[in-house]
């Protein structure tokens, strides 16, 4: 109850006295306590602190969470550019194309394949099954993109959980998913020579992941596959020998931790499958 007294006591001395919190701060203290609104608050917050909320520095907060550190020379000021970055997003919630000829006529991104790679790494901004839809049409961008991805010292099935979460989304399967497994593939390859296997070899095992992440998550599927069976079954589709204790590891992975792709259903049947 004191608690409450106290605050009703500074509500009634406030709306007395008209003291205006932000403004009695320091300077460097209100901007701290602005800089945990959103861009839609800060806006509002403009209403009543206009001279604060459009301070660069609270602006420039904002456009790192896109990635930029510093504005482009074309646009001078940082407000300004998370408007363009704002606006291109929602652009790009609707029409991937359209959000980045947005980006382009803006001057914000080159329309160059790496240009345009870095540019959506470097963001978690824009809707995941638009990006999954513009990098299935986009080879080349796609290319560059999972050439960004660092995998060394990464397991197979994280390094696989890495990038699904950026490049996968809804149930987009098909040639799309065959081109990313590739791609994926001979980046992990390259990150990860030490472990002495091929591309191929790398492709043939994350697709057997994704079917022993289904099998073990679907509660459709009532005869889970054993670590022996996923061992027998990773060593046909190989066609030669491969380490069983490394496929052991794997299985044991998803048993433990899940799905390979983020956000499908990561709960198993915990009877011995093993």
């Amino acid at each position: 109850m004191g608690q409450y007294n106290t605050r009703n006591r500074l509500d009634e001395e406030l709306k007395t006295t008209n003291i205006d919190p932000i403004r009695k701060l320091p300077l460097e203290l209100s901007l701290t306590v602005l800089s945990h609104l959103n861009a839609t608050d800060l806006c509002l917050a403009g209403c009543v602190w206009n001279d604060l909320a459009c301070d660069e520095l609270l602006w420039m907060g904002l456009c790192r969470n896109w990635g930029y550190h510093h504005s482009p020379p074309n646009i001078q000021s940082y407000r300004k550019l998370y408007l363009i970055l704002d606006e291109g997003s929602l652009i790009f919630c609707a029409d991937a194309e359209k959000g980045m000829k947005y980006f382009f006529n803006n001057g914000l991104i080159k329309n160059d394949p790496e240009d345009i790679a870095i540019f959506l790494h470097r963001t978690n901004k824009l809707n995941s099954l638009q990006l999954c839809h513009y990098l299935g049409q986009r080879g080349d961008v796609l290319d560059h993109f999972i050439g960004l991805l660092n995998f060394k010292g990464e397991s197979l099935p994280n390094a696989l959980r890495t990038v699904f979460s950026r490049t996968l989304a809804g149930d987009i399967h098909g040639n799309y998913l065959h081109t990313l497994l590739d791609k994926f593939s001979r980046r992990f390859y390259d990150c990860n020579q030490h472990l002495k296997l091929t591309p191929d070899t790398i492709y043939i095992v994350s697709f057997s992941l994704i079917i022993l992440s289904v099998d073990l998550s679907s509660p459709h599927i009532k005869n889970k596959m054993s670590k022996r069976e996923f061992i027998r079954n990773v060593r046909r589709a190989v066609g030669h020998r491969i380490d069983d204790d490394w496929c052991g590891h794997l299985y044991d992975d998803i048993y433990l931790i899940g799905h390979v792709a983020p956000g499908r259903s990561n709960k198993t049947s915990r009877t011995d499958h093993h």
